[in-house]
Protein backbone atom coordinates (compact mmCIF):
# COMPACT_ATOMS: atom_id res chain seq x y z
CA UNK A 1 0.00 0.00 0.00
CA UNK A 2 0.92 3.50 -0.01
CA UNK A 3 -0.49 6.14 2.29
CA UNK A 4 0.01 9.61 2.13
CA UNK A 5 2.76 9.21 -0.78
CA UNK A 6 4.65 7.08 1.70
CA UNK A 7 4.92 3.46 0.03
CA UNK A 8 4.73 0.52 3.06
CA UNK A 9 6.45 -2.34 1.84
CA UNK A 10 4.65 -6.11 2.64
CA UNK A 11 7.72 -7.24 4.61
CA UNK A 12 6.90 -4.03 7.20
CA UNK A 13 2.60 -5.41 6.96
CA UNK A 14 3.41 -8.49 7.83
CA UNK A 15 5.70 -7.57 10.68
CA UNK A 16 2.96 -5.38 11.83
CA UNK A 17 0.09 -7.89 11.41
CA UNK A 18 1.90 -11.47 12.50
CA UNK A 19 3.26 -9.57 15.86
CA UNK A 20 -0.47 -8.29 16.67
CA UNK A 21 -2.09 -11.41 15.71
CA UNK A 22 0.24 -14.37 17.19
CA UNK A 23 -1.05 -17.15 19.55
CA UNK A 24 -2.08 -15.91 23.04
CA UNK A 25 -3.92 -12.58 20.75
CA UNK A 26 -7.80 -12.42 21.75
CA UNK A 27 -9.05 -10.37 19.12
CA UNK A 28 -7.16 -12.07 16.53
CA UNK A 29 -7.93 -10.29 12.96
CA UNK A 30 -7.48 -11.40 9.27
CA UNK A 31 -5.25 -9.57 6.74
CA UNK A 32 -8.38 -7.76 4.90
CA UNK A 33 -9.25 -6.65 8.76
CA UNK A 34 -6.06 -6.04 9.83
CA UNK A 35 -5.60 -3.35 6.55
CA UNK A 36 -7.85 -0.91 7.37
CA UNK A 37 -6.39 -0.97 11.19
CA UNK A 38 -3.04 -0.64 9.74
CA UNK A 39 -3.92 2.28 7.41
CA UNK A 40 -5.40 3.95 10.82
CA UNK A 41 -2.51 3.58 12.41
CA UNK A 42 -0.37 4.86 9.94
CA UNK A 43 -2.85 7.91 9.32
CA UNK A 44 -2.35 9.18 13.22
CA UNK A 45 1.66 8.91 12.85
CA UNK A 46 1.41 10.38 9.58
CA UNK A 47 -0.91 13.68 11.40
CA UNK A 48 2.08 13.64 14.07
CA UNK A 49 4.55 14.22 11.79
CA UNK A 50 2.77 16.75 10.16
CA UNK A 51 2.49 18.43 13.48
CA UNK A 52 5.99 17.84 13.90
CA UNK A 53 5.60 16.05 17.12
CA UNK A 54 9.01 13.80 16.23
CA UNK A 55 10.98 17.16 16.77
CA UNK A 56 9.76 17.77 20.15
CA UNK A 57 13.03 17.06 22.58
CA UNK A 58 10.51 15.05 25.37
CA UNK A 59 9.57 12.77 22.49
CA UNK A 60 12.99 12.32 21.51
CA UNK A 61 14.38 11.59 24.51
CA UNK A 62 11.58 9.17 25.13
CA UNK A 63 12.32 7.35 21.74
CA UNK A 64 15.66 7.12 22.31
CA UNK A 65 15.37 5.80 25.30
CA UNK A 66 13.75 2.69 24.06
CA UNK A 67 15.15 2.28 20.86
CA UNK A 68 18.63 2.21 22.77
CA UNK A 69 17.39 -0.68 24.86
CA UNK A 70 18.19 -2.57 22.14
CA UNK A 71 20.96 -1.10 20.43
CA UNK A 72 23.22 -0.56 23.34
CA UNK A 73 23.89 -3.99 24.05
CA UNK A 74 24.77 -5.20 20.39
CA UNK A 75 27.69 -2.99 21.37
CA UNK A 76 29.04 -5.53 23.64
CA UNK A 77 31.02 -7.89 22.20
CA UNK A 78 32.09 -11.67 23.70
CA UNK A 79 35.93 -10.03 24.11
CA UNK A 80 34.73 -7.17 25.78
CA UNK A 81 33.37 -8.66 28.80
CA UNK A 82 36.46 -10.72 28.55
CA UNK A 83 38.25 -8.07 28.98
CA UNK A 84 35.92 -6.29 31.58
CA UNK A 85 36.30 -9.59 34.08
CA UNK A 86 40.01 -9.62 33.58
CA UNK A 87 39.96 -6.06 34.73
CA UNK A 88 37.76 -6.80 38.11
CA UNK A 89 40.01 -10.07 38.53
CA UNK A 90 43.44 -7.73 38.23
CA UNK A 91 41.12 -4.64 40.30
CA UNK A 92 41.05 -7.44 43.44
CA UNK A 93 44.20 -9.19 43.10
CA UNK A 94 45.65 -5.32 43.63
CA UNK A 95 43.07 -4.59 46.57
CA UNK A 96 44.13 -7.93 48.22
CA UNK A 97 47.60 -7.77 48.18
CA UNK A 98 50.53 -9.91 48.70
CA UNK A 99 49.32 -11.22 51.98
CA UNK A 100 46.32 -13.01 49.92
CA UNK A 101 43.17 -13.67 51.92
CA UNK A 102 42.74 -15.01 56.03
CA UNK A 103 40.35 -16.86 57.61
CA UNK A 104 40.14 -16.18 61.19
CA UNK A 105 37.63 -17.18 63.97
CA UNK A 106 37.25 -14.57 66.98
CA UNK A 107 35.74 -14.87 70.72
CA UNK A 108 34.43 -10.92 71.09
CA UNK A 109 33.90 -8.82 74.13
CA UNK A 110 31.57 -5.87 73.47
CA UNK A 111 32.78 -2.26 74.50
CA UNK A 112 30.41 0.85 73.41
CA UNK A 113 32.23 4.59 73.84
CA UNK A 114 29.94 5.10 76.49
CA UNK A 115 31.16 2.73 78.77
CA UNK A 116 32.88 3.82 81.90
CA UNK A 117 36.01 2.47 83.18
CA UNK A 118 34.26 0.00 85.60
CA UNK A 119 32.83 -1.36 82.21
CA UNK A 120 36.02 -1.40 80.69
CA UNK A 121 37.74 -3.01 83.52
CA UNK A 122 35.03 -5.91 83.76
CA UNK A 123 35.39 -6.49 79.92
CA UNK A 124 39.18 -6.94 80.20
CA UNK A 125 38.95 -9.18 83.14
CA UNK A 126 36.73 -11.16 80.97
CA UNK A 127 38.81 -11.17 77.78
CA UNK A 128 41.94 -12.35 80.10
CA UNK A 129 39.48 -15.14 82.16
CA UNK A 130 38.97 -16.09 78.08
CA UNK A 131 42.24 -15.69 77.00
CA UNK A 132 43.90 -17.77 79.93
CA UNK A 133 40.89 -20.60 79.70
CA UNK A 134 42.22 -21.00 76.12
CA UNK A 135 46.07 -21.33 77.04
CA UNK A 136 44.83 -23.95 79.81
CA UNK A 137 43.56 -26.12 76.81
CA UNK A 138 39.58 -25.16 76.40
CA UNK A 139 38.26 -25.21 72.99
CA UNK A 140 38.70 -22.58 71.00
CA UNK A 141 34.92 -23.15 69.42
CA UNK A 142 33.52 -24.30 71.82
CA UNK A 143 34.29 -21.16 74.02
CA UNK A 144 33.20 -19.21 71.25
CA UNK A 145 29.72 -20.20 70.74
CA UNK A 146 29.21 -20.22 74.64
CA UNK A 147 30.48 -16.78 75.41
CA UNK A 148 31.49 -14.39 72.43
CA UNK A 149 29.23 -11.28 71.93
CA UNK A 150 29.64 -11.79 67.93
CA UNK A 151 26.51 -13.38 67.79
CA UNK A 152 26.83 -13.91 64.13
CA UNK A 153 30.05 -15.58 64.16
CA UNK A 154 29.21 -17.71 67.47
CA UNK A 155 26.66 -18.90 65.57
CA UNK A 156 29.27 -20.73 63.84
CA UNK A 157 32.25 -20.72 66.07
CA UNK A 158 33.53 -17.87 66.23
CA UNK A 159 34.51 -18.24 62.43
CA UNK A 160 34.19 -14.72 60.48
CA UNK A 161 35.19 -16.11 57.01
CA UNK A 162 37.58 -15.04 54.45
CA UNK A 163 38.57 -11.54 54.82
CA UNK A 164 41.49 -9.44 52.99
CA UNK A 165 43.21 -6.19 54.09
CA UNK A 166 41.17 -3.29 55.05
CA UNK A 167 38.08 -5.33 55.46
CA UNK A 168 38.18 -4.77 59.26
CA UNK A 169 38.93 -2.24 62.09
CA UNK A 170 42.84 -2.03 61.70
CA UNK A 171 44.33 -3.43 65.20
CA UNK A 172 42.16 -6.45 64.32
CA UNK A 173 43.73 -6.93 60.85
CA UNK A 174 47.45 -6.28 62.12
CA UNK A 175 46.76 -8.60 64.21
CA UNK A 176 44.94 -11.10 62.29
CA UNK A 177 47.62 -11.42 59.51
CA UNK A 178 50.37 -11.49 62.46
CA UNK A 179 49.22 -15.10 62.92
CA UNK A 180 50.70 -18.26 61.71
CA UNK A 181 47.81 -20.71 60.79
CA UNK A 182 47.08 -22.66 63.75
CA UNK A 183 48.01 -19.86 66.31
CA UNK A 184 45.62 -17.71 68.83
CA UNK A 185 46.80 -14.10 69.47
CA UNK A 186 46.54 -12.25 72.69
CA UNK A 187 43.72 -9.96 73.88
CA UNK A 188 43.13 -7.54 70.87
CA UNK A 189 41.92 -4.01 71.17
CA UNK A 190 39.61 -2.52 68.67
CA UNK A 191 37.37 0.69 68.76
CA UNK A 192 34.21 -1.79 69.27
CA UNK A 193 35.56 -4.23 71.66
CA UNK A 194 37.96 -6.92 72.91
CA UNK A 195 38.66 -9.51 70.37
CA UNK A 196 40.60 -12.96 70.87
CA UNK A 197 41.60 -14.06 67.25
CA UNK A 198 42.53 -17.66 66.14
CA UNK A 199 43.89 -18.08 62.41
CA UNK A 200 41.99 -20.83 60.66
CA UNK A 201 43.36 -20.80 57.13
CA UNK A 202 45.54 -18.80 54.72
CA UNK A 203 45.74 -18.48 50.85
CA UNK A 204 46.59 -16.48 48.02
CA UNK A 205 43.71 -15.32 45.59
CA UNK A 206 42.80 -18.24 43.13
CA UNK A 207 43.87 -17.99 39.39
CA UNK A 208 41.43 -15.94 36.94
CA UNK A 209 40.75 -19.08 35.26
CA UNK A 210 39.10 -20.72 38.03
CA UNK A 211 37.07 -17.63 39.24
CA UNK A 212 36.65 -16.50 35.91
CA UNK A 213 32.71 -17.94 35.28
CA UNK A 214 32.21 -16.52 38.73
CA UNK A 215 32.95 -13.06 37.19
CA UNK A 216 30.89 -13.19 34.56
CA UNK A 217 28.13 -13.87 36.14
CA UNK A 218 28.93 -11.08 38.48
CA UNK A 219 29.02 -8.83 35.43
CA UNK A 220 25.15 -9.90 34.39
CA UNK A 221 24.17 -9.78 38.12
CA UNK A 222 24.97 -6.18 38.20
CA UNK A 223 24.14 -5.43 34.49
CA UNK A 224 27.49 -3.91 34.15
CA UNK A 225 27.47 -5.05 30.23
CA UNK A 226 25.24 -1.56 30.51
CA UNK A 227 29.07 1.00 31.88
CA UNK A 228 30.83 -1.13 29.30
CA UNK A 229 28.68 -0.13 26.37
CA UNK A 230 28.63 3.41 27.68
CA UNK A 231 32.45 3.74 27.96
CA UNK A 232 32.49 1.91 24.29
CA UNK A 233 30.52 4.95 23.56
CA UNK A 234 32.76 7.51 24.95
CA UNK A 235 35.92 5.81 23.86
CA UNK A 236 34.27 7.01 20.40
CA UNK A 237 33.10 10.08 20.99
CA UNK A 238 36.69 10.72 22.12
CA UNK A 239 38.53 9.04 18.59
CA UNK A 240 36.10 11.72 16.93
CA UNK A 241 37.54 14.53 18.49
CA UNK A 242 34.14 15.55 20.18
CA UNK A 243 33.09 16.24 16.76
CA UNK A 244 30.12 13.69 17.27
CA UNK A 245 27.83 13.36 20.58
CA UNK A 246 26.63 10.44 22.05
CA UNK A 247 23.81 10.59 20.71
CA UNK A 248 24.74 10.89 16.99
CA UNK A 249 26.57 8.13 17.39
CA UNK A 250 24.15 5.75 18.94
CA UNK A 251 21.82 7.17 15.80
CA UNK A 252 24.93 5.83 13.47
CA UNK A 253 24.89 2.54 15.11
CA UNK A 254 20.82 2.24 15.02
CA UNK A 255 20.86 2.69 11.53
CA UNK A 256 23.55 0.73 10.68
CA UNK A 257 22.27 -2.26 12.44
CA UNK A 258 18.57 -1.87 11.22
CA UNK A 259 19.89 -1.68 7.86
CA UNK A 260 21.56 -4.95 8.28
CA UNK A 261 18.76 -6.53 10.69
CA UNK A 262 14.96 -6.12 8.99
CA UNK A 263 13.64 -7.17 12.65
CA UNK A 264 15.33 -4.35 14.29
CA UNK A 265 14.43 -2.03 11.63
CA UNK A 266 10.89 -2.49 12.13
CA UNK A 267 10.82 -2.63 16.33
CA UNK A 268 12.68 0.76 16.03
CA UNK A 269 10.15 1.95 13.57
CA UNK A 270 7.26 0.23 15.92
CA UNK A 271 8.91 2.21 18.42
CA UNK A 272 9.15 5.54 16.43
CA UNK A 273 5.55 5.22 15.75
CA UNK A 274 4.00 4.24 18.47
CA UNK A 275 5.01 7.15 20.86
CA UNK A 276 3.70 9.37 18.17
CA UNK A 277 0.61 7.53 17.58
CA UNK A 278 0.05 7.98 21.52
CA UNK A 279 1.14 11.43 21.60
CA UNK A 280 -1.50 12.46 18.94
CA UNK A 281 -4.16 10.20 20.33
CA UNK A 282 -3.85 11.42 23.34
CA UNK A 283 -4.35 15.25 22.45
CA UNK A 284 -6.78 14.41 19.53
CA UNK A 285 -9.13 11.92 21.75
CA UNK A 286 -7.93 10.30 25.08
CA UNK A 287 -7.40 13.75 26.98
CA UNK A 288 -9.95 15.79 24.84
CA UNK A 289 -12.41 13.08 25.24
CA UNK A 290 -12.18 13.17 29.51
CA UNK A 291 -11.65 17.08 29.78
CA UNK A 292 -14.76 18.30 27.10
CA UNK A 293 -17.04 18.70 29.95
CA UNK A 294 -19.38 20.31 27.41
CA UNK A 295 -19.29 17.70 24.97
CA UNK A 296 -19.93 15.27 27.43
CA UNK A 297 -22.44 16.17 28.81
CA UNK A 298 -24.02 16.51 25.24
CA UNK A 299 -23.23 13.34 24.14
CA UNK A 300 -24.93 11.38 27.62
CA UNK A 301 -28.35 14.08 26.99
CA UNK A 302 -28.00 12.70 23.34
CA UNK A 303 -27.63 9.09 24.27
CA UNK A 304 -29.30 9.17 27.23
CA UNK A 305 -31.04 5.57 26.88
CA UNK A 306 -28.50 3.75 26.28
CA UNK A 307 -27.28 4.41 29.91
CA UNK A 308 -29.99 2.64 31.37
CA UNK A 309 -29.53 0.09 34.40
CA UNK A 310 -30.75 -3.29 34.89
CA UNK A 311 -31.48 -2.29 38.27
CA UNK A 312 -31.98 0.81 40.47
CA UNK A 313 -28.74 2.48 42.34
CA UNK A 314 -28.25 3.93 45.53
CA UNK A 315 -26.65 7.43 44.92
CA UNK A 316 -25.09 8.55 48.41
CA UNK A 317 -22.85 7.76 51.12
CA UNK A 318 -22.26 5.30 53.81
CA UNK A 319 -21.08 6.71 56.82
CA UNK A 320 -19.80 6.12 60.44
CA UNK A 321 -19.35 8.66 63.54
CA UNK A 322 -18.63 8.36 67.02
CA UNK A 323 -21.60 10.79 68.40
CA UNK A 324 -24.74 10.57 67.36
CA UNK A 325 -25.50 14.22 67.39
CA UNK A 326 -23.52 13.56 64.14
CA UNK A 327 -25.35 10.97 62.10
CA UNK A 328 -28.15 14.69 61.72
CA UNK A 329 -24.69 16.85 61.70
CA UNK A 330 -23.86 15.28 57.85
CA UNK A 331 -26.83 15.38 56.40
CA UNK A 332 -27.17 18.89 57.44
CA UNK A 333 -23.88 19.46 56.09
CA UNK A 334 -24.70 18.28 52.13
CA UNK A 335 -28.44 18.63 51.80
CA UNK A 336 -29.00 21.01 49.09
CA UNK A 337 -25.03 20.64 47.50
CA UNK A 338 -24.50 19.21 44.40
CA UNK A 339 -23.55 15.40 44.85
CA UNK A 340 -20.10 16.29 43.18
CA UNK A 341 -19.55 19.14 45.92
CA UNK A 342 -20.03 16.78 48.95
CA UNK A 343 -16.50 15.31 49.92
CA UNK A 344 -15.26 18.84 50.34
CA UNK A 345 -17.79 19.60 52.10
CA UNK A 346 -17.73 16.72 54.70
CA UNK A 347 -13.83 16.93 55.13
CA UNK A 348 -13.91 20.64 55.73
CA UNK A 349 -16.75 20.18 58.62
CA UNK A 350 -16.15 17.17 60.38
CA UNK A 351 -12.47 16.23 59.37
CA UNK A 352 -10.67 19.41 59.10
CA UNK A 353 -8.19 18.52 62.14
CA UNK A 354 -6.22 16.24 63.95
CA UNK A 355 -9.32 14.37 65.24
CA UNK A 356 -11.34 12.37 62.63
CA UNK A 357 -14.96 12.44 63.40
CA UNK A 358 -16.43 10.16 60.29
CA UNK A 359 -15.70 7.92 58.08
CA UNK A 360 -17.46 8.27 54.89
CA UNK A 361 -17.40 6.27 51.62
CA UNK A 362 -19.56 7.73 48.81
CA UNK A 363 -20.71 6.92 45.51
CA UNK A 364 -23.08 5.12 43.48
CA UNK A 365 -23.92 1.44 44.90
CA UNK A 366 -25.75 -1.56 43.23
CA UNK A 367 -26.51 -4.03 45.45
CA UNK A 368 -23.86 -6.30 46.49
CA UNK A 369 -21.46 -3.46 46.99
CA UNK A 370 -21.94 -2.20 50.49
CA UNK A 371 -23.55 -4.36 52.81
CA UNK A 372 -25.07 -1.73 54.96
CA UNK A 373 -26.72 0.10 51.57
CA UNK A 374 -27.87 -3.56 51.34
CA UNK A 375 -29.36 -4.02 54.48
CA UNK A 376 -31.09 -0.47 54.77
CA UNK A 377 -31.37 0.91 51.04
CA UNK A 378 -32.15 -2.89 49.43
CA UNK A 379 -33.87 -4.21 52.11
CA UNK A 380 -31.86 -7.74 52.14
CA UNK A 381 -32.36 -9.94 54.62
CA UNK A 382 -29.13 -11.63 56.98
CA UNK A 383 -26.66 -8.96 55.63
CA UNK A 384 -23.65 -9.27 57.73
CA UNK A 385 -22.71 -5.52 58.62
CA UNK A 386 -18.91 -4.93 59.59
CA UNK A 387 -18.28 -2.75 62.41
CA UNK A 388 -15.62 -0.01 61.81
CA UNK A 389 -13.92 0.34 65.07
CA UNK A 390 -13.97 3.88 66.74
CA UNK A 391 -17.02 4.52 64.91
CA UNK A 392 -20.13 2.36 66.28
CA UNK A 393 -23.27 4.16 64.85
CA UNK A 394 -23.62 3.61 60.86
CA UNK A 395 -25.95 5.31 58.52
CA UNK A 396 -26.92 6.50 55.12
CA UNK A 397 -27.64 9.19 53.52
CA UNK A 398 -28.91 9.67 49.57
CA UNK A 399 -31.76 8.39 47.54
CA UNK A 400 -32.30 5.05 45.40
CA UNK A 401 -32.53 6.08 41.42
CA UNK A 402 -33.90 3.99 38.78
CA UNK A 403 -31.51 5.41 36.39
CA UNK A 404 -28.94 8.04 35.69
CA UNK A 405 -29.73 11.45 36.49
CA UNK A 406 -26.32 13.21 35.33
CA UNK A 407 -23.68 12.26 33.00
CA UNK A 408 -21.61 12.05 36.25
CA UNK A 409 -23.47 8.78 37.21
CA UNK A 410 -21.88 6.93 34.56
CA UNK A 411 -18.93 9.22 33.79
CA UNK A 412 -16.56 6.38 32.76
CA UNK A 413 -18.53 5.07 30.54
CA UNK A 414 -20.12 8.12 28.90
CA UNK A 415 -16.21 9.39 28.84
CA UNK A 416 -15.38 5.83 26.97
CA UNK A 417 -17.85 6.00 24.15
CA UNK A 418 -17.55 9.86 23.51
CA UNK A 419 -13.83 9.22 22.87
CA UNK A 420 -14.79 6.30 20.31
CA UNK A 421 -16.76 9.67 19.21
CA UNK A 422 -13.89 11.31 18.90
CA UNK A 423 -11.45 8.16 17.41
CA UNK A 424 -14.45 7.78 14.83
CA UNK A 425 -14.62 11.62 13.06
CA UNK A 426 -10.44 11.83 13.50
CA UNK A 427 -10.08 8.88 11.62
CA UNK A 428 -12.90 10.23 8.98
CA UNK A 429 -11.28 13.65 8.50
CA UNK A 430 -7.57 12.00 8.39
CA UNK A 431 -9.12 9.67 5.35
CA UNK A 432 -9.92 12.36 3.50
CA UNK A 433 -6.80 14.40 4.21
CA UNK A 434 -4.33 11.52 3.24
CA UNK A 435 -4.16 9.73 -0.61
CA UNK A 436 -4.39 5.53 0.59
CA UNK A 437 -3.70 3.36 -2.16
CA UNK A 438 -3.93 -0.21 -1.54
CA UNK A 439 -2.51 -3.01 -3.58
CA UNK A 440 -5.08 -6.05 -3.48
CA UNK A 441 -2.56 -8.18 -5.47
CA UNK A 442 0.02 -7.99 -3.25
CA UNK A 443 -2.22 -7.72 0.06
CA UNK A 444 -3.62 -11.61 -0.95
CA UNK A 445 0.44 -12.87 -0.85
CA UNK A 446 0.73 -11.82 2.71
CA UNK A 447 2.64 -14.64 4.90
CA UNK A 448 2.06 -16.94 1.25
CA UNK A 449 5.18 -16.44 -0.11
Amino acid sequence: MKIAGKPVTRSEFEYSFNKNNSEGVIDKKNVEEYVDLFINYKLKVQAALDERMDTLTSYQKEFRQYRDQQIRPALVTDEDVEKEARSIYDAEVERVGPDGLVKPAHIFVRLSPDDGKDREAVAKQRIDSIYNALKGGADFTELATKVSDDQAAASHGGVIGWISHGQTFEEFDKAAFALAVGETSEPVLSPVGWHVIKMLERKQIEPYDSLRENILKFIERRNLRESIASKKIQEEVKANEGKLTAEEIMDAHAQRMAEADPELKYLIAEYHDGLLLYEISNREVWEKGAKDEEGLKAFFLANRKKYKWDAPRFKGMVYHVKDPKDVKAVKKSVKGLAFADWNETLRSTFNNDSIIRIRVEKGIFKQGDNALVDSLIFKVKDVKVKEVKDYPIDAVYGKKIKAPQEMNDVRSLVTSDYQELLEKQWVAELRKRYAIEVYDEVVKTVNKH
